[in-house]
């Protein structure tokens, strides 16, 4: 800590009117010393950084920051103003402003400093003392944890934020000295281990407990000041609070048996939370990370509330993805779950990189197919609007719309492998994992190639990582290091050793589809319906889609692969389409939830969006499922057999006009919605009417002799 901050990089009389004048000046301190290479540079990610989120805190407190290239080695910078500077915080102009610089490639130690600051910041005492301090010198020691005055008159406050065990986990209570890292410590347990138990609190006998997790852009200040406000709240209240601190100098997850046996939950974030299903299932107060900061008390009393009241918060993404491959989970490198096998790992990793590629799928697909749609076929062969494009004619929109398409595509497969490799091994796998798919593109190797470039990525990277380094080199590993040597590894690989078997076994693929025909091609399309039908929008069905996406992501599809996408997009219409039309003509044999889902399964399913029929396969899974497989299968087959053809990879019936034979792939849909509906009808025919259902008179209205069940609410 000794230097990070002197005394020639503090000023007690800062004049500075407005926070980029004091930015400014202080940076200016910071070039003086070598500390900053390019001043303008550095303001104007000081200025990125302001525009995310004002660094303004109550209390006086301004708290500009960043992470540039331009820093050379961490420092911290201090001015105090006399008559205040506004920095976004809600009680007013801060006197006390901290000018924090990170490099880019900062290292584990220097931020886990300058985290600690962050916390005592959080330290009343300690921000008196700044502000009554009247040499240079003396403030430059405060913040440095060296108490200025006699070793007999120690000086409250003023802990050494330099002793910082480098966990990122929540060190609850800071912790004393002889704390190993790692170990978390609640505030109810450093005060005893008592509080009350109070309001929502879990068992008798104890207090309650809260698991949290703070985290800011930058991953610097914010973060850590927002745990020391919760830890000292929860102190106050008598509430135990073990915060994760997702910072930049990484985490550590909470032990799961931590998060079992807590009553509640606060997310305090501005980026998204990391592995976020951890904590479903309990209340949780999910905010930004200011509120933590500002008033951590009302968020305790908030989740206790909601703890007393029963309110549960679902897991993230459930029921989400499926035909157009998004996810609600947030794909982050993992080290598996306890007794998580390597095929569910792998799985994971590899929904990731699709759950990515897919929106580049849509987005260029549908552009390249209203491009054909306004100018014809042939506009695949239009010669660059850079070079010639004329406002008034048609034909020059539909080669715009293409060739935006087309560049589009360009990204498949690098992002498919770029975040496979995240996945696996978070932000420090996206450099490799991009270079390896442009490589897969280079060489012809195409989906495939994207699939091993995005594994080997990952899998060079944690290999990396595994090794030990010298303390001097750990602030340029993540920009450095890694990249450099992933790179050259996962390149070597593609361009040397499996790239050539990779592109040939990519062109056998091609082949074989081009060759499918009669009663292959109306297989195939069978196969990919049940597969589309199985899961709803599960690793199965996001397979199928993939498969299908795969083979139009090209500049020029062959015939076989539009039939194939064609069928796919055919099947994922049929449960969702199904499950309307038999609440509508059985409604008697679904509850009142059902039947209102039923309502917007109809634009859900036409939307060729499979997640309507979800509510309908997890209340009766064995009939639904089934029946929406048989259904999805005969369309495939269909679709297959009537030769229709599609070069958009989503929109259900709003791109009917850009189906080849579209007559002929409706009556396909057609006639799967009526045999998934016929059986559907028939299965649940053959049991007892469900509780809640609604009898029907003779003439459709409602049989007033019916039982009544109590109403239920819709699903979402």
């Amino acid at each position: 800590m000794s230097d990070m901050i002197s005394a020639d990089l503090v000023d007690l009389d800062l004049s500075a009117e407005t926070k980029e004048a004091a930015a400014r000046a202080l940076a200016e301190r910071m070039v003086a010393r070598g500390r900053v290479t390019d001043l303008e540079g550095f303001l104007a990610d000081v200025a990125a950084r302001e525009a995310q989120m004002p660094t303004g805190l109550d209390g006086g407190i301004g708290i500009p920051h960043c992470r540039s290239e331009h820093v050379t080695e961490p420092t911290l910078a201090f001015g105090r103003s006399a008559a205040g500077i506004d920095f976004g915080a809600a009680d007013g102009p801060a006197d006390l402003v901290f000018l924090i610089a990170a490099p880019a490639g900062a290292d584990d130690a220097h931020l886990t400093i300058l985290s600690a600051l962050a916390r005592q910041l959080m330290n009343a005492e300690f921000t008196a003392a700044l502000r009554s301090v009247g040499d240079a010198a003396d403030a430059a020691a405060l913040i440095r944890g060296e108490d200025p005055a006699p070793a007999d008159e120690p000086r409250a406050g003023a802990e050494p934020v330099g002793e910082s065990t480098g966990d990122t986990t929540s060190e609850t209570a800071a912790g004393g000295p002889g704390e190993k890292p790692g170990e978390e410590k609640s505030g109810a347990e450093e005060s005893g281990g008592e509080g009350s138990g109070g309001e929502g609190s879990g068992e008798s006998g104890r207090p309650f407990r809260i698991v949290a997790v703070t985290s800011c852009p930058t991953g610097i200040a914010h973060t850590y000041m927002a745990a020391e406000s919760l830890e000292n709240a929860g102190r106050e209240a008598g509430v135990e609070v073990v915060v994760e601190t997702q910072g930049s100098a990484g985490f550590t997850r909470l032990d799961p048996a931590v998060i079992a046996a807590a009553d509640g939950v606060i997310l305090a974030h501005d980026v998204a939370v990391r592995e976020k299903d951890r904590f479903a299932g309990k209340p949780t107060v999910d905010t930004g990370v200011k509120a933590a900061v500002n008033r951590p008390g009302e968020l305790i009393g908030e989740v206790r509330s909601k703890a007393a009241r029963g309110e549960v918060t679902a897991a993230d993404g459930a029921g989400a993805g499926g035909a157009d491959g998004t996810d609600g989970a947030t794909p982050v490198g993992r080290g598996g779950e306890s007794g998580e096998g390597y095929g569910t790992r792998l799985r994971t990793w590899l929904m990731s990189g699709v759950s990515y590629m897919v929106p580049f799928v849509a987005a260029g697909g549908l552009l390249i197919a209203l491009g054909f749609a306004i100018g014809g076929y042939e506009i695949n062969k239009a010669p660059s609007v850079m070079d010639h494009f004329v406002w008034t004619q048609a034909d020059s929109w539909a080669a715009l719309l293409y060739q935006i398409g087309g560049v589009s595509f360009a990204f498949l497969v690098p992002v498919l492998a770029g975040y496979i490799a995240y996945g696996m091994a978070d932000r420090p796998g996206l450099v490799p994992g991009f270079v390896g798919g442009s490589i897969a593109l280079t060489i012809d190797a195409g989906f495939l190639g994207g699939l091993a470039a995005g594994l080997i990525s990952g899998a060079v990277v944690l290999a990396i990582q595994r090794v030990r380094i010298p303390a001097a080199l750990r602030g340029i590993m993540p920009v450095v290091v890694i990249p450099l040597i992933s790179s050259a590894v996962v390149g070597f690989l593609m361009f040397v050793v499996i790239g050539k078997p990779i592109a040939s076994a990519q062109e056998a693929m091609t082949d074989w589809l081009n060759g499918l025909s009669g009663a292959n091609a109306i297989l195939l399309g069978a196969l990919l319906g049940l597969m589309m039908c199985f899961d709803l929008g599960g690793p199965v069905n996001k397979v199928a889609y993939t498969f299908a996406t795969a083979g139009i992501a090209v500049s020029d599809p062959s015939d076989s692969a539009m039939k194939i996408m064609a069928a796919v997009m055919a099947a994922g219409m049929v449960p969702p389409l199904a499950m309307a039309l038999a609440t509508t003509v059985r409604a008697r044999l679904f509850n009142a939830a059902e039947r209102e889902n039923g309502k917007a399964a109809w634009v859900l399913g036409a939307s060729f969006i499979s997640e309507g029929a979800i509510p309908f396969a997890a209340a009766d899974p064995l009939r639904v499922i089934p029946s929406s497989m048989v259904g999805g299968a005969i369309t495939g087959a269909l679709s297959m057999a009537f030769g229709a053809t599609l070069r958009a990879p989503h929109g259900g019936v709003f791109v009917v006009p850009l189906i080849g034979n579209p007559l002929l792939y409706l009556v396909a849909v057609a006639a799967g919605v009526c045999v998934t509906t016929a059986l559907v009808i028939v299965l649940k025919g053959l049991r007892r009417p469900v509780p809640g259902a609604t009898a029907q008179g003779p003439g459709g209205g409602t049989d007033p002799s019916a039982p009544s069940g109590a109403k239920q609410p819709v699903a979402a």
